[in-house]
């Protein structure tokens, strides 16, 4: 399993495309919103436009790295044949899961702290060293809730059909949830169905810390309900992949 870990890490980091949209692309993104505008308070946060979008960008990094890599892939190697080649060796189905999440997160810790860099340096964003930390640690870890779900899409679809499907899928829940527009600029019906997204929720773990404060339980019980949501499916269509092979 150690020897699949460190070769989709290799292919990860090898794809050049995927790098950059996965690194470099969110800190892009911020410069392009963030930057031209003030640093006045984002009506409804407390935050002001630095930070906001500070968080809400490593996060869409993150969701870019776990989402869209882990979904594509899979759908492609099932359908090349590589993953029931996979099944006839000692490799635990697990294990397979496994080394796209570990693949997946080694870029996701560069995107992150990459777009704290430029935050720190264009907006003046400066937090607490505990802060910093804090951001990184559960920006991380939140993105496995969106591990699992590219890996349950990955299992869901065709190959040919994956990337559209990722997409929508990439891109509501980027707007829907907040990540590119405070949802306070939402109509009320929409913000009401944005608060239980779980793009809101995890943009709310790092807002909360920005405050100065803990993560709200809400936003915890969210996040992790829907990572066992996403897990269940994921394991379940795994299982359906392997009766059919």
């Amino acid at each position: 399993m150690n020897v699949l870990i460190k070769l989709e890490i290799a292919r990860t980091l090898r794809n050049k495309k995927f790098v950059f949209f996965s690194v470099v692309y969110p800190s892009v993104l911020f410069l392009l919103i963030a930057g031209p505008q003030d640093n006045s308070v984002v009506t409804g946060t407390g935050l002001p436009m630095g930070a906001f979008y500070m968080v809400a960008m490593a996060s869409f990094g993150a969701l870019t790295a776990v989402l869209m890599g882990n979904s594509e892939k899979i759908a492609k190697e099932r359908e090349k044949g590589w993953v029931r080649q996979l099944r006839l060796t000692t490799l635990p189905g697990r294990g397979y899961v496994l080394a796209k999440v570990a693949a997946a997160a080694v870029v996701t810790l560069p995107s992150i702290l990459v777009v704290f860099v430029v935050a720190s340096i264009s907006k003046g964003v400066r937090l607490d060293a505990w802060q910093w930390l804090a951001l990184t640690g559960v920006i991380w870890a939140g993105s496995l809730c969106f591990a699992a779900l590219g890996v349950a899409i990955g299992y869901l679809v065709s190959g040919d059909a994956v990337r559209p499907v990722t997409m929508i899928t990439y891109f509501g829940l980027s707007v829907l949830g907040g990540l590119w527009l405070p949802v306070t600029s939402y109509p009320r019906w929409l913000q009401d169905i944005a608060e239980w997204l779980p793009t809101h929720a995890y943009a709310g773990l790092g807002q909360a810390i920005e405050l100065g404060g803990a993560p709200h339980l809400k936003d915890v019980c969210i996040l992790v309900a829907y990572f066992l949501v996403f897990a269940g499916g994921a394991a379940r269509l795994y299982r359906r992949d392997t009766l059919k092979a």
